[in-house]
């Protein structure tokens, strides 16, 4: 069965398979590839249909030109077109942790939101020098997503995770590499992303999801669990006052007021 990605592309998502590797590239720069419902749900068809295809052997994600994603699409948020726990964000970060093939990502640019809780789920991910990562919800009024509340304090430590959680500050390439969420930070990352991809091709694809299965043999329904209890979370904050406040706020281009809701 032919890939939809490849015969019925979205809009936004480019998509090759070459010599077992699909690679799939974020194409909306124009808004620094920021996510919305329809795009959601098209990468997240793509893997699952990659992982039923015999023909994909290793999943490449990146992004266009010069960012990798800058999160959710905050006039998305505003038209709430967020429901639920299978909510599309949730849909493709479940799709992702449960990929049972190599998935790489490459990172350029900003990759704030889900562009950073995504790469939690990746086997390898790759950066270049001048990326820059941030996870907001805090800043944000809304609680963390993607299972980042387990994976990162796992990755980073919990001192450090509960830095990058709790400040939701933007951090660099070099902050990611320490924390663990990248696993090195090179010049021409797309090319040597895909140059790792290529090495995985060249080896037995049984063994390599065997040994992905172990090293992550002790986590996959705690992991599920907790996309699905965060988003759950994540949803009741998505309609608190604070979440309203921080996106009126962004819209007028002034700093949101949360002073006003303590209590």
């Amino acid at each position: 069965m032919a890939l939809s990605c490849l015969t019925d592309p979205h809009a936004h998502l480019q998509a090759t398979l070459e010599e077992g590797i699909l690679e799939l590239v974020l194409n909306r720069p124009e808004r620094k590839n920021a996510l919305f419902s329809d795009f959601y749900l098209a990468i997240e068809q793509a893997l699952l249909e990659a992982e039923t295809d015999k023909s994909v052997r290793v999943v490449l994600l990146r992004g266009v030109a010069d960012d990798f994603s800058a999160g959710n699409d905050m006039q998305d948020f505003a038209k709430g077109n967020l429901s639920g726990i299978d909510a599309p964000p949730f849909r493709l970060l479940r799709a992702a942790a449960s990929l049972s093939k190599p998935l790489l990502i490459a990172v350029k640019g900003v990759a704030i939101g889900i562009g950073t809780t995504l790469l939690l789920h990746a086997d390898m991910v790759f950066a270049d020098s001048k990326a820059r990562f941030q996870m907001p919800f805090a800043s944000l009024g809304l609680s963390p997503e993607g299972c980042a509340s387990l994976l990162l304090p796992r990755m980073a430590g919990y001192h450090k995770a509960a830095e990058l959680l709790m400040l939701a500050e933007p951090f660099d390439a070099q902050t990611a590499l320490q924390a663990g969420i990248v696993n090195a930070v090179v010049d021409d990352v797309y090319a040597y992303t895909r140059q790792k991809a290529a090495r995985l091709v060249e080896l037995p694809a049984v063994s390599l999801q065997l040994t992905k299965q172990l090293l992550k043999q002790t986590e996959p329904a705690q992991v599920i669990d907790r996309i699905n209890q965060e988003a759950e979370l994540f949803m009741q904050r998505v309609a608190s006052a604070e979440m309203k406040e921080a996106v009126t706020a962004f819209m007028q281009k002034r700093k949101p007021d949360f002073r006003q809701f303590d209590r």
